[in-house]
């Protein structure tokens, strides 16, 4: 498996053809076009042509409103879909066809238009509820709320505080005018609701005097008649306005039948997008459009085809050494190094040019991963998840390599567990405990534990460690063998091997030599490109920095040790505290639970320390990043799948 290699396009076609050679260009989906700005500038063509440019804005906008249709009808009728239902299939073929997209889009705007009117609904039923609710202390007053009196009498309705006498009050009106009255409504916790009379001339001292005592005055804006009839009124408009919303519901629900169109309009309005993005990228004349960009060449004769069917003029172009940090990166994998996709994107791309890391890493990802995890019963539960998932959903990109990913880590983590006598910890020995205390079954046969051989385990450990680091250099030694950096490769790797292969012989009491030519290399190799006092330096700076960098490194491997110890210890944790009454009921509750907590514990930590040991210890010995990920025009969906 490798880094595909890119081919750099140049073509030229004639306008006419533009949007169908783009269609046919989105249904290889090969092809990523790139911006040609930079390459026009400062040449004779740029002032021959001009940029291309489509309508992606009103694009964008419908697709919008599609999704956002189709959100609404799940709000507002939820399909019942089957669970890990697949997305339907289509050719396409078909989902380039645009019929019936303005019918679609037309129910979209209808469905949007009901759901803003029942937003309008619900915001004037909120606010007639409120009405009704500040009428409710009014009830029992005869008199319109809007009314302010005669021409030569006032009167005021309004709130005092619970907490003020309204004897007092009244003691304090009739001293400015003996003829005004109070009347009080009603009564709450926290106010009087009150009604006040007198003559208009003394208004004005009458309320200032009220506000003495924390009189508010009431506001019935749009309110006419008295409580009664008003709150009347307000039940009216409210069931009115239910009616009203009732029949929005149902014509959104009635559309409901047309999901499907929806989905299927919304996908075809996004390849829509797609096409016009790429077309935004191109440069023409009145008579024909320019295009750069990058394709696989293995994917070059398919490409030609349509080249000449379409009477396009082009060329492909090897890309040179100094382009590689502008090439796309893509990797070729098979079925096992492809679910490693997904580890790579999240650290990065190599660059362009460099060695693929996906079939380097998988045999050491995959082994790490069942030795932390370690147990049969977990393994079977992966396998199992991953084919069903996979069968009944067909999950594609990510979520496809994670359920790929999970599926060979579930066989490694299975077959670790057969070494270690691993089923849910010891799950088997104490079920058979509880049932037949005499029994002689204690632990399933193993050929070592990981509460037995912790030592072994943690040497293991370090030993595949080792292994890992030595690998990642033999690869960054091949690699610079092939860019003509020999004394590098012969410094930096072979010198260590040396030494590593001289402590080895002297261990085993066979010889010092080798160990002796090695530290000679080391001083060579480390002041090699030094001066004077600075080969000391460099010496010792090398000595230190590659000891305490191989030490820490090896020393990194023992969190396999550290899983699966841990793993395996809180199983039998959950496993004995279940079996303590002695009842198999009891026993299955708190072993599920806690085995279930476990296996979803380990399934992110081991993968999260299985990703550390891989893109810190392994890729720092090779590994060359910052690729820039390959991003063909293609068919993107999100409510079906194409036909494979």
């Amino acid at each position: 498996m490798a880094i595909l290699k890119m081919k750099k396009l140049r073509l030229i076609a004639v306008r006419s053809n533009k949007e169908e050679l783009l269609r046919e260009l989105i249904r290889h989906g090969c092809v990523e076009i790139s911006e040609l700005e930079g390459e026009l500038h400062g040449t004779d063509i740029e002032a021959l042509v001009h940029r291309e440019s489509s309508d992606v804005a009103s694009l964008k906008s419908r697709h919008t409103t599609l999704t956002h249709a189709i959100d609404l009808l799940d709000h507002y009728a939820p399909k019942k879909g089957k669970l890990l239902s697949a997305k339907p299939e289509l050719d396409d073929r078909v989902l380039l066809d645009d019929t019936g997209l303005a019918g679609a889009l037309k129910v979209a705007e209808g469905i949007e238009s009901y759901d803003a009117r029942i937003k309008r609904i619900s915001a004037e039923e909120s606010r007639q509820r409120g009405v009704i609710q500040s009428l409710q202390p009014w009830l029992d007053l005869d008199l319109p709320l809007g009314t302010e009196g005669t021409e030569r009498c006032a009167v005021l309705l309004g709130t005092i505080p619970a907490r003020t006498e309204l004897g007092q009050v009244e003691a304090a009106l009739e001293q400015i005018d003996a003829e005004s009255e109070l009347f009080c409504v009603h009564e709450e916790k926290k106010e009087h609701y009150v009604v006040f009379v007198c003559m208009r001339e003394k208004l004005a001292e009458m309320q200032e005097c009220l506000r003495g005592f924390g009189f508010s005055a009431a506001s019935f804006t749009g309110v006419n008649g008295t409580a009664k009839e008003s709150t009347i009124e307000a039940r009216n408009t409210l069931r009115s306005l239910e009616r009203e919303k009732v029949d929005c519901l149902q014509y959104i629900v009635d559309e409901a039948v047309r999901r499907d169109e929806l989905k299927l309009a919304a996908d075809r309005v996004s390849v829509q997008i797609s096409l016009a993005e790429a077309g935004d990228k191109l440069y023409g004349t009145d008579s024909a459009v320019i295009m750069e960009g990058w394709y696989p060449e293995e994917r070059e004769a398919e490409l030609n085809e349509v080249f000449e069917r379409f009477g396009c003029a082009w060329e492909a172009l090897v890309p040179e050494e100094d382009e590689y940090p502008n090439v796309p990166v893509k990797l070729k994998n098979n079925k096992i190094t492809n679910a490693l996709n997904m580890v790579t994107n999240m650290y990065s791309l190599p660059a362009y040019g460099t060695v693929d890391p996906n079939p380097l890493m998988a045999p050491f990802f995959i082994l790490f991963y069942g030795i932390m995890m370690a147990d049969m019963g977990y393994g079977l539960l992966m396998i199992l998840a991953s084919i069903i998932i996979t069968k009944k959903s067909r999950p594609k990109g990510t979520s496809g390599q994670m359920f790929g990913l999970m599926f060979s880590c579930g066989i490694s983590t299975f077959i670790m567990g057969a070494l270690t006598g691993g089923f849910f910890g010891d799950f088997l020995p104490q079920l058979v405990g509880i049932i037949n205390p005499d029994t002689t079954f204690k632990s399933l046969p193993a050929l070592f534990t990981p509460l037995d051989d912790t030592i072994t385990i943690l040497i293991g450990a370090m030993a595949l460690g080792f292994v890992q680091i030595v690998t990642g250099m033999a690869i960054s030694f091949v690699e610079k063998i092939k860019k003509g950096e020999i004394m590098d490769a012969i410094w930096e790797e072979l010198t260590w091997w040396v030494v590593f292969a001289g402590i080895a012989c002297m261990a085993l009491g066979v010889t010092n030599i080798v160990l002796y030519v090695g530290l000679g290399m080391v001083v060579v190799g480390s002041g090699w490109s030094a001066k004077g006092f600075g080969k000391v330096t460099a010496i010792f700076g090398s000595v230190y920095n590659h000891v305490t960098g191989y030490f820490g490194d090896i020393l990194s491997y023992s969190r396999l040790m550290t899983l699966m110890l841990a793993g395996s210890v809180i199983a039998s944790v959950f496993n004995t505290l279940g079996a303590i009454p002695g009842n198999v009921v009891f026993f299955l509750l708190v072993s599920v639970a806690g085995n279930g907590l476990n296996f979803a514990l380990n399934l992110l930590s081991c993968y999260v320390h299985d990703l550390r040991l891989q893109c810190l210890e392994y890729f720092g010995k090779f590994y060359k990043d910052g690729g820039k990920p390959f991003a063909p025009l293609a068919i993107n969906t999100n409510y079906v799948d194409i036909q494979s």
